[in-house]
């Protein structure tokens, strides 16, 4: 089956631009108390399930989509390799067997979160959705 033009639009709008062989972060800002079930199983299998957890995976369209659609409770964007190096350095746990944990537990952010708070997406001046590389001021923040 083909997209119809109109859909192909629709995606492309919808989804930010991908950079190539990137990573992308996400953080749980909202709590989950209260969240559809669909939601929940989505956050679930991005091994997000406390506030304030950040999960950091490969940039691909499935990692983008699973994102977009708990884009009300999480923030995401690219992070870059320095501030990388400093999560796995001040917030890395290493299982028994010795490998690093798939999540990293941060505090809440020293200054706190953006003026309008967690319930706005952060283009409109909130915390919440799509920060493009600003995500990395957020994770300096939280370490």
């Amino acid at each position: 089956m083909e997209k119809k033009p109109t859909e192909t639009k629709k995606a492309e709008k919808a989804a930010p631009e991908k950079k190539k062989g990137g990573m992308l972060a996400l953080v749980l800002i909202r709590g989950l108390t209260g969240t559809k079930t669909e939601i929940r199983a989505t956050l679930d299998t991005l091994r997000i399930r406390k506030k304030h957890v950040c999960v950091v995976v490969e940039d691909n369209p499935s990692y983008r989509a699973s994102a977009l659609k708990c884009k009300d409770y999480i923030t995401f964007g690219e992070i870059n390799e320095e501030t990388y190096k400093q999560l796995v350095e001040k917030r890395g746990e290493k299982q028994p067997d010795g490998k690093l944990k798939k999540f990293f537990c941060l505090h809440p952010p020293r200054g706190g979160f953006e003026r309008k708070g967690i319930k706005k997406p952060f283009i409109k001046g909130g915390a919440l959705g799509y920060r493009g590389d600003k995500i990395n001021a957020l994770i300096k923040k939280m370490l």
